[in-house]
């Protein structure tokens, strides 16, 4: 228990150097595993064959995960540290106020808190002129009085104001005195037993292995050190900022205040728009080692398909650094995670290219049943933006290419509608299309080329989203172009809709994808209510150009308005399954396609158009 003569000499200064002291280890471990990746182990594995060099390169991953967790702990006791600082000024400085108040009347604090006051006022008893003797009082919540302490030395309700109140007049200001001193003590211990039992949590036995285990113990230490730190450092958060406030609140801390962030809060920050891509990048990647020791070991589906999801993602950024690294090959663009969560069905936002420095940007939205798992991490997802990327950068290496699952796209199997009724609706798009909105405003505010050039890319449902986003006031922050492959209606009318400049809305819709195809709701509910020839008569009533889908107007129809690109038909669905739907991006599998969204996000003008319908 801190007595108020070691609150009223607590050197703060001394904590946050302890603090500093912390923040160095954690900063010489960051570095150090960093130049075990890029300096080490990828050359050794590019270079080195034969047993021996797999044990080496084996050892040196176990080097690189241990500094790692050296990282992640001693950042987390820096700011604990910093915290328990923080924290304890304000007490202190309430004490040393009322000691101060103490000093001035003459009156004194005794050793256990009370405070003795002089005679004063005159007894009219005595008639002789003198004074009402002195006396003491003791602060409530201390241990000569345990009622609870007011913070501002009022009596609380039912407080238990004596029914003779003292004739002293100084008895009132000595109690109200002595009752701050209690009350500052009272929060000061309160203070320091929270982070006294959260420091003891962040210990390690001797003979660590860091392995899923540690890693799940870490995530409990980051959760702890978060409950604790929140009036230190998630007081300032700018959550509710815009995209481009919040680079500026980035800009403005100092060096030391973004560690702190980064060890206490990488969730928070390699989630949130507006930060630097290298910053989130940083941030999400010890988030991820984060996230994958709370999975481990869960035994419900979501959370292994997550898993399996977050480890897949690991280890391509490993195998993206290595192959960087190799000598004799052209390496691959760069991966940048700049964004991961198990919020809903899972989030995942990966760039291949630094979006922060290259002209030409490109976010893809996939669509209809994606979620965090190995068919998002593969083929579905990052292997789309993977292949936008290479393909774009043969006409301008100043390019980025992202894969964005930042919102919960309806999902697959549905017995029928009526169980998944998502498919059918925009709920989800709408929720997604604001998500995607300030994801493209932090791209424009943190992108430091002069003019870059941006767009947006929506597949399936995701076109749908990206068509919402588009039709949200002053449309997509930044966007020149838009892209919508394999789509089911945007729910625009046309083109001019989506806030782009004219000719600036491409669409690829192959002939046997029937997803481009999909009855609209007027041919849907005459169809219902009319089955046979008259249904469809009164289909054509209801929609008289035969050009809407189910989302609106068909987006490769003359009416909408758009620049239709020519793609591969693909096979039939009878032969083919849903190939035709899947193949735009896939330069072996639809190369016309795919080079013609290399060229647009590149800015390449000669791409291949076919007839609208």
């Amino acid at each position: 228990m801190l007595s108020w003569q070691q609150l009223r000499d607590l050197d703060c200064s001394r904590l946050t150097d302890a603090a500093d002291g912390w923040g160095k280890v954690s900063n010489r471990a960051d570095a150090a595993r960093d130049r075990v990746d890029a300096e080490m182990t990828g050359r050794l594995a590019k270079t080195q064959e034969g047993e021996a060099a797999q044990v080496v390169v084996r050892r040196l991953r176990r080097l690189n995960r241990n500094f790692a967790y050296l990282y992640t702990e001693c950042g987390l006791i820096r700011s604990m540290l910093n915290g328990l600082a923080h924290e304890l000024q304000a007490p202190q400085k309430r004490l040393k106020g009322a000691l101060e108040d103490a000093a001035s009347l003459n009156f004194t604090v005794n050793t256990n808190g009370s405070v003795s006051y002089p005679p004063a006022g005159e007894d009219l008893t005595q008639g002789n002129g003198s004074k009402h003797p002195g006396g003491s009082a003791a602060g409530r919540g201390s241990l000569f009085d345990p009622r609870p302490p007011s913070p501002d030395g009022r009596l609380l309700p039912g407080g238990g104001t004596p029914l003779l109140p003292a004739l002293n007049p100084n008895h009132a200001k000595a109690e109200a005195i002595a009752d701050r001193i209690a009350h500052a003590l009272c929060e000061a211990n309160d203070i320091d037993g929270r982070f006294s039992r959260a420091l003891n949590k962040l210990r390690a036995e001797p003979g660590l292995t860091v392995n899923s285990a540690t890693w799940t113990d870490a995530a409990g230490d980051a959760d702890a050190v978060r409950d604790i730190a929140y009036k230190y450092l998630k007081d300032d958060f700018p959550q509710d900022k815009s995209p481009a406030e919040r680079k500026a609140w980035w800009d403005s801390l100092s060096p030391e205040r973004r560690e702190e962030y980064l060890a206490v809060y990488p969730d928070l920050i390699g989630n949130l728009d507006g930060i630097p891509a290298e910053v989130r990048d940083r941030a999400n990647r010890d988030n991820l080692r984060l996230l994958i020791g709370q999975l481990e070991g869960q035994d419900d589906d979501k959370s292994r398909t997550m898993l399996a999801a977050l480890k897949d993602i690991d280890r391509q950024l490993a195998e993206n650094v290595r192959d960087r690294l190799e000598l004799g090959k052209e390496p691959p663009p760069p991966m940048y995670l700049l964004g991961i969560s198990d919020e809903g069905n899972g989030r995942a936002i990966v760039s291949y290219g630094n979006p922060d420095t290259s002209r030409n940007v490109s976010a893809f939205v996939p669509g209809l049943g994606s979620k965090l798992d190995t068919a998002f991490t593969g083929d579905d997802g990052l292997k789309r933006a993977l292949d936008t990327a290479r393909g774009a950068q043969r006409y301008d290496p100043s390019t980025a290419s992202i894969a964005w699952l930042g919102y919960d796209a309806p999902q697959l199997p549905a017995e029928s509608l009526a169980n998944n009724t998502d498919i059918a609706l925009t709920g989800n798009a709408k929720a997604g299309a604001s998500s995607y909105n300030e994801f493209m405003a932090g791209i424009s505010a943190t992108n430091e080329t002069p003019d870059p050039r941006v767009t947006a890319i929506g597949h399936s449902y995701g076109s749908l989203t990206v068509g919402q986003a588009a039709q949200q006031p002053g449309g997509i922050t930044g966007a020149d172009n838009i892209i919508l492959v394999g789509s089911p209606g945007t729910g625009a009318n046309s083109a001019q809709d989506l806030n782009v400049d004219q000719g600036h809305v491409f669409v690829g819709a192959a002939d046997n994808d029937l997803v481009t195809k999909a009855p609209s709701k007027e041919h849907t509910a005459a169809a219902l209510a009319f089955p046979g020839p008259i249904g469809v008569a009164v289909g054509q009533v209801a929609d008289p150009g035969n050009d809407n889908l189910w989302f609106g107007r068909d987006p490769a129809s003359e009416a909408f308005g758009a620049t239709r690109f020519e793609v591969n038909n693909g096979p039939h669905v009878i032969t083919g399954g849903v190939d035709a739907h899947t193949n735009y991006f896939d330069p072996k599998a639809d190369r016309v396609s795919a080079d013609n969204i290399a060229r647009i996000v590149a800015g390449e003008p000669n791409i291949k158009t076919e007839e609208r319908r």
